[in-house]
């Protein structure tokens, strides 16, 4: 372990607390260096005593860290955290209040629950849903162990926790949804090479035309004949400007016009009616 001197001249690493008859190596008598720190003004001699109290506690940081191991975060990134933590308690600490180290603990603790709450889930949850899986997977430890490697029903699982079947069920879900799978995973049911994004549906284009449909089926109705003649001709018997120009004994520019019109009229009507409306027909009737 690294032994630093504070600005006063104290090896802050060097001396380790007894406490009740036994030596913590990963935690110093660092009382005066508190009481020291707290009456130093921000500045430089106040940051090197900051920092030397932070060498000097960081194994007891990397201690805790340790616990939290096989989790699925590596162990330097949890150090990292718990380094972090360290620091928060450093400063929020006040000399007079306890033991630094009573203080430091569910401090340095609570960080990295909470890096684990809040950036190890590849999908935000609700809290009540990961603290519901803390439960559940606590509750399922302690009851396997104690059948000897027997997996407990959702009862079991319940009773012991003391949570409802229901919140028993959402804690499993959430068990198993810690992390997500690559929309090209394979499959493990499938011999033929399924991913997972082949069971995933696509988007149905044909409802929007149906729902364009009925948006505009008042507003044909109330066009003139000739005109849904016309419309009917262009867009359901693919019928050319040309012809349909030929077929009525009028100019083609005459037919384009009409056309463009009549489309602007229904579109115009459409947005005007907006949704979950029903427009009313030229008789003062519902359509």
């Amino acid at each position: 372990m690294l032994v630093e001197t504070s600005a006063h001249g104290s090896d802050i690493a060097a001396r380790p607390r007894v406490s009740g008859g036994r030596v913590h190596d990963d935690a110093p008598d660092t009382a005066a260096d508190f009481v020291h720190l707290a009456e130093l003004p921000e500045g430089p001699e106040r940051d090197a005593v900051r920092e030397q109290l932070t060498e000097a506690w960081l194994p007891m940081a990397h201690r805790i860290a340790g616990k939290f191991r096989n989790r699925g975060e590596s162990l330097e990134d949890l150090r990292q955290v718990a380094a972090l933590g360290l620091v928060k308690a450093i400063d929020r600490y006040e000399p007079g209040r306890g033991a630094f180290e009573s203080y430091a603990v569910p401090t340095i603790t609570g960080e990295i629950k909470r890096h684990f709450r809040d950036r190890m889930w590849a999908l935000r949850v609700p809290r009540r849903v990961q603290e519901l899986r803390n439960k559940v997977r606590m509750a399922r430890r302690d009851l396997t162990d104690a059948a000897g490697g027997a997996s407990p029903s959702v009862a079991e699982i319940a009773a012991h926790a003391g949570l409802t079947e229901e919140e028993v069920n959402a804690g499993l879900e959430a068990l198993e949804s810690f992390s997500t799978l690559s929309l090209d995973a394979e499959m493990s049911s499938s011999d033929d090479g399924f991913s997972l994004a082949d069971t995933i549906g696509s988007c149905e284009e044909a409802y929007d035309v149906v729902i364009d449909r009925e948006a505009a089926k008042e507003g044909l109705r109330r066009l003139p004949e000739r005109e849904r003649a016309i419309l009917y001709m262009r867009f359901f018997e693919d019928m050319t400007q040309s012809r349909i120009a030929d077929h009525l004994g009028i100019s083609q520019m005459h037919v384009s016009r009409l056309i463009s019109r009549c489309c602007a009229r229904v579109r115009d009507e459409v947005l005007e009616q907006g949704p979950g409306t029903q427009r009313r027909g030229d008789d003062g009737r519902a359509g």
